[in-house]
């Protein structure tokens, strides 16, 4: 039976990235359906709406959903819910994709390219899962007013029992298929939200007896991540700290041009974008690096389509690829090999 997916290239390098991860997916001869829509900024600029209505549909019946990236300073004065983010919290939510798995790998090959001492980040293999539907991004009330000649803005931070529930399964799975660890992050001395959330993951904790969990507060987290991060195996945590904590990490690794990304539903689909953004400077150049798309095409095969064959042969591609020294300049060093995004793009469908 056929399987479709749902191809947004979106703003900047998007397009540039995904032609890539697109190249190697035909490459596998799997049969997949692909088909393109707009998002973001580009979405704006057709159809006046960031995830316009068509682009809905399309990822409603798709069954998964590769995404390049979004934004960029051109859309920064459209009034908020015109602008290119509206379309990626949006389509997060449409989806109900409350869960972000964001691996932070680093390759041997790439040790030097971290600003880290090689001792520190040398075999550093974690995975931060951050709950994407909820918390302060969603919360209501919010806005911007004005009391008594002064303007306040407001912001509700908000997690159900159930909602946290929720994602603390999904990480107890996550650490169990990996190293049995898991560290639930939050800021439960400050924040009544997050002492519930802390609750909640003690209470799942008997559930799942071959893991070990341990709590952190999130300034101790952040600082953490930097000073010993391979004490980590899996951190879960809400939205806003997710996504504070997910971008730190992927510079232990050298590049966030490299971190893929996973959002899922409660039944396997997924929206794979790269962890990076648009990159707006360096868009039309032809020099992004495309890996991080193409290894979340990876995860694409592994937890959405359970092909476990196919993620391994697209992940073992750009390993060979980096041992035979191409760096895109996020990553190049001297006595590399300086590669362009399509030069990387041949050089992983070689491999495959």
């Amino acid at each position: 039976m056929s399987k479709k997916i749902c191809i947004l290239p979106g703003d900047g390098i998007g397009p540039e990235i995904t032609a890539e991860a697109v190249r190697v997916l035909n490459a596998l001869h799997l049969g997949f359906e692909m088909e393109t829509a707009l998002l973001g900024g580009a979405a704006v600029d057709a159809a006046g709406d960031p995830y316009p209505e068509a682009t809905r549909k399309l990822a409603a019946e798709a069954d998964a959903v590769l995404l390049g990236a979004v934004g960029g300073p051109r859309w920064d004065n459209l009034p908020r819910e015109k602008r290119p983010e509206k379309g990626l919290l949006g389509i997060r939510k449409h989806l109900n994709l409350f869960a972000n798995l964001r691996p932070a790998m680093l390759y041997p090959e790439l040790a030097n390219a971290s600003t880290l001492k090689p001792e520190i980040v040398s075999g550093l293999d974690i995975l931060i899962v951050r709950e994407l539907t909820g918390d302060i991004y969603f919360g209501q009330p919010r806005g911007i007013e004005s009391h008594s000649g002064e303007r306040f803005g407001f912001n509700t931070m908000r997690y159900t029992e159930s909602e946290i529930r929720r994602i603390g399964r999904v990480a107890f799975e996550a650490a169990r298929r990996r190293h049995r660890k898991l560290c639930s992050v939050d800021k439960m001395n400050v924040l009544e939200t997050t002492q519930l959330w802390r609750d909640v993951m003690n209470e799942l904790a008997p559930e799942y007896p071959d893991v070990a969990l341990s709590h952190m507060l999130v300034d101790n987290a952040a600082m953490q991540l930097v000073r010993a991060p391979k004490q980590f195996d899996v951190i879960v945590t809400g939205n806003m700290f997710g996504d504070i904590l997910s971008d730190e990490a992927s510079m232990l690794t050298g590049s966030i041009g490299m971190l893929p990304s996973a959002s899922l539903d409660e039944n396997g689909k997924g929206l794979y974008e790269p962890s990076h953004g648009s990159a707006p400077d360096i868009s039309g150049q032809g020099v992004a690096n495309p890996l991080a798309t193409i290894l979340s095409a990876a995860l694409m095969l592994r937890y959405t389509f359970a092909l476990e064959d196919a993620a391994l042969a697209v992940e073992g591609a750009v390993k060979k690829v980096l041992a035979q020294g191409l760096r895109t300049g996020d990553i190049y060093e001297p006595g590399m090999i300086r590669a362009g995004t399509k030069q990387m793009g041949d050089a992983v469908l070689a491999a495959l």
